[in-house]
């Protein structure tokens, strides 16, 4: 991010100052600017490599139409721009309409500043030259542990990933699924090549085979150039499909076909394109899970599963707590500009006596919240805060008193979850227990 320009273009003076103000010290420059018309002229005369654009600018529409019209001018004239869109109504079809047109994400506001900041990082990060990713990365990718576990996971590791053979990573949310992958790939003999990663769990269906098998001109609407998929992207490299188990019965099918036949057709072609990647997929649900339920294809399980490798959860490997802790500290104490020398006793043993339900980021989040408010040379077991997200499991356990329908619980539980976590559809998701295109899915539902 360091060395990114990124223009910001809004009819909120606000908005720009503050954004201004959290941008300037993390990219090399930050332009602002509050009329769209002006766009095309600064991109003209500034090498921008990120764009956040409002969908709205006029505020007595609200359609989103305005900022569609510009997305289209910017990816017309200046394709290499990757362009966030800014909105502040998460409504699915405008999601999609701007991610066809050529947006690289979008963001619901008003958002909070860390996700903004992880958006940015992650459009930027995927969008940079391989041989920069490839020299970049770590060969153990940040995976920290010493226990018998982690031992034998590290073994598995060093077995599995010099072959060609599809991997099926296994885990609890938070044990550090992508970690792996990364780190698979990184001992491959596909090292200097593309890694790839796709949530396929978030995709809509409108947007799975777009994203996954690519378009041509003209396919759909706003299909106005060709665009390879994720498969093409992955060529030669490593392709992770993360939170596989998620993917309904059709989406399956269509990938089980890619997968058989080593081709993708993109949307709006009927030649096939020949693919060569090394498939690596993640997911939350048990395999014996999805098998007996009948929600995964078995026939889709063999292709994707030669070998796998089951992430414990932190609970499972505590002697390596201390161990992480102390790497979250040191990484904290660098970013917030502390000299917290380490954890006393009683922390340490408030750490190891906590069942981590949230795993390896609960801890991870927890020390970034200790570092962040401790004025001690030391943190202290009181400095420990656990997430009450993840206490919320406890919470749902407990009856509660029926009232109205079902339909109508589930959308005041919803309408609830999104104004907690102010528009935050992937943290709503996870408190409510779902994926986020479920999540999708029962907003328009319910026309939230």
């Amino acid at each position: 991010m360091k060395k990114a320009t990124v223009l910001v273009v809004d009819d909120d003076q606000d908005l720009l100052t503050a954004t201004r103000i959290l941008l300037r010290p993390k990219v090399k420059e930050v332009i602002v600017e509050h009329n769209p018309e002006k766009l095309l002229h600064i991109l003209e005369k500034n090498k921008v490599d990120i764009l956040l654009l409002d969908m709205n600018f006029k505020s007595a529409i609200n359609t989103g139409n305005e900022g569609l019209f510009w997305l289209a001018k910017v990816k017309a004239h200046f394709p290499q721009v990757q362009v966030i869109m800014i909105t502040a109504y998460a409504a699915v079809d405008l999601a999609v309409k701007s991610l066809k047109q050529g947006a690289a994400d979008f963001i619901v506001k008003p958002w909070q500043n860390e996700q903004l900041l992880l958006t940015i990082s992650t459009v930027l990060d995927e969008n940079r030259p391989q041989e920069t990713k490839v020299k970049n990365q770590p060969s153990n990718q940040g995976i920290v542990g010493k226990s018998a576990q982690m031992e034998e996971l590290f073994y598995k590791l060093d077995k599995v990933a010099p072959t060609e053979a599809n991997i099926l990573i296994l885990g609890e949310n938070g044990t550090g699924k992508d970690l792996i992958a990364h780190a698979i790939h990184e001992r491959s003999l596909r090292h200097k090549n593309a890694f790839v990663k796709v949530d396929v769990g978030s995709l809509t269906e409108s947007l799975f085979e777009s994203e996954l098998f690519g378009y041509k001109k003209g396919a759909f609407t706003d299909a106005r150039e060709d665009r390879k998929g994720r498969f093409e992207n992955a060529d030669h490299g490593t392709l992770f499909l993360d939170e596989i188990g998620n993917i309904n019965l059709q989406q399956q099918a269509k990938l089980l076909s890619v997968l058989q036949n080593r081709a993708v057709v993109p949307l709006g072609s009927s030649q096939p394109v020949a693919i060569d990647i090394r498939l690596i997929s993640a997911t939350n649900v048990p395999l014996k899970a999805l098998a007996e339920e009948s929600r995964f294809r078995k026939d889709l399980i063999y292709r994707i599963n030669t070998l796998e490798i089951q992430v414990p959860a932190l609970r499972e490997r505590t002697d390596d707590i201390p161990l992480l802790a102390n790497h979250f500290l040191a990484f904290y104490n660098q970013k917030y500009h502390k000299a917290i020398s380490g954890l006393e006793a009683d922390a340490l043993q408030k750490l190891k006596q906590y069942h981590f339900p949230g795993n390896v980021r609960e801890l991870q989040y927890s020390i970034e919240r200790a570092v962040i408010m401790s004025d001690q040379s030391s943190l202290r077991a009181d400095d420990i805060l656990f997430s009450p997200i993840e206490s919320q499991a406890d919470v749902a356990a407990q009856p509660m008193e029926l009232s109205g329908n079902l339909e109508e619980l589930e959308r005041k539980a919803i309408k609830s979850a999104i104004e907690r976590y102010n528009g935050n559809i992937s943290k709503a998701a996870k408190e409510l227990g779902l994926t986020r295109a479920a999540l999708y899915r029962r907003l328009e539902k319910y026309n939230i």
